[in-house]
């Protein structure tokens, strides 16, 4: 892999924040952020055809990385896109831009898209995918809600469904998302829940998301329409043991929700976030819940420690 002529920046004491224009790594170069380009009829850009991870770093140490290229290739393989890079290639290429940009603690954003074509749909007009890594930072949301917790809406807006466009691939077209994202803004809110075609409760626009009933953790299982998500994933698997909780998928329909003791979301970005009202009623009493708080520290606890690569 070559590197620009650009050096990276100096990191900022603490911080781990850069002094001079971010690098960007797109196939096989780290090219300063305003070079960084990619071909107008690159069909990423055309039609919303490639797929995508987002991806957390802490402490230095990359957060699921093995676990988001099994995702990547999956989505590939379900679009019938060919990666033009090996996974060794991306797994060198997504640490390098890391270390390039001086950053120990940043969000990733991995991208395959189609490739450069013609302006016809034919995907296999395109002879070779684009792959881009960005080493940034990013706060979806601001800190108090962690300690508050968030009111959300219910998008009228239903999940695509999995017939039409299966939601379990992380792919650039995010159109549905964006929509029901929007419903959230205009209601001066920052996320909303989205229901599938059948009324039950898939996820939110960026995250998933998880109802507490007793010693339960329940969560929307794949038939519902949603993303497998790492965070969902590690929060069943490690989180939830932990906190003594039994996490399990379940279909769910909108009262469930509402009469949990506890919701919360997840997600790359977002970590852990407790919701305390859907629409205008309150859940859980209005309060971000003990369990909410229990996964919270021990998630923040683990990435700290040592934050799993796996």
């Amino acid at each position: 892999m070559s590197t620009a002529s650009a050096s990276p920046g100096t990191r900022a004491e603490g911080t781990g924040a850069t002094s001079r224009e971010p690098l960007i790594w797109i196939d096989g170069r780290l090219v300063p952020k305003s070079e960084a380009k990619v071909s107008v009829f690159d069909h990423g850009f055309l039609y919303g055809d490639g797929v995508f991870e987002g991806i957390r770093v802490y402490g230095g140490r990359i957060f699921k990385l093995g676990s988001h290229l099994d995702r990547l290739w999956q989505s590939a393989r379900f679009i019938r896109l060919e990666v033009s890079r090996s996974r060794e290639e991306i797994d060198r290429a997504v640490r390098e831009t890391v270390v390039a940009n001086g950053l120990t603690d940043a969000y990733i954003r991995l991208v395959v898209s189609r490739g450069e074509g013609t302006l016809g749909l034919n995907p296999f007009r395109c002879p070779r995918s684009t792959v881009i890594v960005i080493a940034d930072r990013i706060e979806l949301y601001p800190p108090e809600l962690y300690e508050k917790g968030m009111r959300v809406i219910v998008a009228k807006r239903p999940r695509i469904p999995i017939a039409a466009l299966d939601p379990s691939i992380k792919s650039l077209n995010y159109l549905n998302n964006i929509l029901a994202k929007v419903e959230a803004i205009d209601a001066g809110v920052l996320e909303a829940i989205m229901l599938n075609m059948d009324g039950e409760v898939s996820e939110c626009t960026g995250d998933n998301i998880f109802a507490v009933v007793g010693d339960r953790l329940l969560t929307p299982p794949k038939e519902a329409g949603i993303l497998h998500g790492i965070t969902r994933r590690f929060v069943m698997e490690d989180i939830a043991p932990a906190c003594g909780l039994r996490a399990a998928e379940s279909r769910m329909r909108l009262a469930d929700l509402r009469a949990a003791d506890e919701v919360f979301l997840t997600g790359t970005a977002a970590e852990i976030i407790g919701v305390t009202h859907i629409d205008d009623a309150a859940v859980g009493g209005g309060r971000v819940g003990p369990c909410t708080r229990r996964c919270t520290e021990e998630f923040r606890r683990r990435v700290a420690r040592s934050a799993p690569e796996d």
